[in-house]
């Protein structure tokens, strides 16, 4: 075991009333490196200890005032971390052994005692004496660090139930702030239907479709949000057009002048303008004000096209066109599926059928889109180019390999059939 530098140690204390064996043990133990302190008297030496701390005590047997065994228990009491060595030639065997027993003392030395055998029982309680005020100190930190741990916790338990308690509030405040923004959607559904009751049942109708093609697994959390907003806002701007002029655009569009036909088309900048007020989001001005864009790049405003028109706004422009043609249902699925690859994106007029299911399949065949492909389906339709070729037989099982011929085929030129496979 290292020990501790005996010249930067505690002193140890020698204890006996004859001067002669008191000068031996001092001399003895300096020249093993030792700082040490010698009294002939035990009460002395008691007063030396209430003073100075000790790491190791060595003391005569038989002294006057007090035995050696009596002067140890009274150390043990005042510094119980020393190490108590007794010398004696007298005191009996039992006694020695229930002193040890009982802690109150470390070792005893025989007299006549030997200088190497004086050495080791020194040696070794100085070693006794450095682990204990080791283990004093450790325990005292462990003690100090439990304590910081525990205010630490407190501390925690407190900020976790702040947190919790901002987390009430914050949820609470998110529950009003969607009731309000609720409520400010309602607010513009009535203000189009005060202004026009046509043009606010289209707006239902769309937000209903929208809705439907917003449940799909294609749309992330952020997407539908942005995607039923826009439905409800994205003729907003039409109030700033006159009844008359919204008439005769439905009635006979042929009419209007062209300045007349620019201000219609104008209208999804100003519902943008309109939307930035009520939300903040980027995407869904952005969709607003494409709504009317078409995949062939022959829309307005931007004349945008293909995958430059947003995501949304293409899906948003398939539910429009849906609802705006003002058709019976079957015919206004045919006006759509008739402007797949061109006034419309493809995929999201087979997103459109699939979900919305206005046009029931055998229940054998399902409506998928390009995306939903995987190998082992089964076509229940032919595919086919924009110039007649076909591209994949109906029946035809798809391999990876098709697959992928038929995803990168849509890149370069758009598949506009709609996709069915045998369930």
């Amino acid at each position: 075991m290292q020990t501790t530098d005996p010249s930067i140690a505690h002193p140890l204390l020698i204890v006996d009333d004859e001067p002669r064996v008191l000068a031996s043990l001092k001399e003895v133990l300096e020249r093993q490196g030792y700082s040490v302190v010698t009294s002939s008297d035990a009460l002395r030496a008691l007063e030396l200890m209430r003073r100075q701390t000790f790491a190791v005590v060595v003391s005569d047997h038989l002294m006057p005032n007090m035995t050696g065994l009596e002067f140890l228990v009274e150390c043990q009491r005042i510094q119980p971390q020393a190490s108590r060595i007794l010398v004696t030639a007298v005191l009996s065997l039992p006694t020695l052994v229930e002193a040890i027993n009982k802690g109150e003392i470390y070792r005893f030395i025989a007299k006549p005692w030997l200088r190497e055998e004086l050495a080791a029982t020194i040696r070794n309680a100085v070693n006794r004496y450095e682990l204990l005020v080791q283990n004093q100190r450790l325990l005292e930190e462990s003690s100090e660090l439990n304590r910081q741990l525990q205010a630490a916790n407190t501390a925690l338990g407190t900020q976790v139930q702040q947190l919790e308690s901002q987390r009430r509030d914050l949820d609470q405040l998110n529950l009003e702030l969607g009731r309000r923004y609720d409520h400010s959607l309602e607010l513009c559904s009535r203000i189009l239907a005060t202004y026009d009751p046509f043009l606010a049942g289209q707006t239902r109708a769309v937000a209903t479709v929208v809705g439907q093609m917003s449940a799909d697994e294609h749309f992330t959390d952020e997407e539908r949000h942005v995607l039923k907003t826009s439905a409800w806002l994205c003729d907003l701007g039409l109030i700033g057009v006159s009844r008359e002029l919204l008439r005769t655009f439905r009635s006979n569009p042929e009419r209007l002048t062209e300045r007349e036909l620019d201000s219609i088309h104008s209208h999804p900048i100003y519902s943008q303008t309109l939307t930035s007020h009520l939300d903040g989001r980027g995407a869904v001005g952005e969709t607003v004000r494409a709504h009317h864009e078409c995949f062939d790049g022959t829309g307005y405003p931007d004349g945008l096209s293909a995958m430059a028109i947003p995501w949304t706004a293409r899906c948003l422009a398939v539910a429009v066109w849906f609802v705006e043609c003002s058709l019976p249902t079957d015919e206004a699925v045919d006006s759509v599926t008739a402007q797949s690859g061109k006034a419309l994106d493809p995929e999201a007029v087979r997103l459109f059928l699939k979900t919305t299911r206005v046009r029931p399949l055998p229940r054998s065949v399902r409506e998928i889109m390009i995306e939903d492909l995987h190998p082992g389906m089964v076509l229940a339709n032919g595919l086919y180019s924009p110039h007649g070729l076909l591209l994949v037989g109906e029946g035809q099982a798809l391999s990876a390999a098709t697959i992928m011929k038929i995803r990168n085929h849509n890149l370069i030129t758009p598949i506009s059939q709609r996709l069915l496979v045998y369930s």
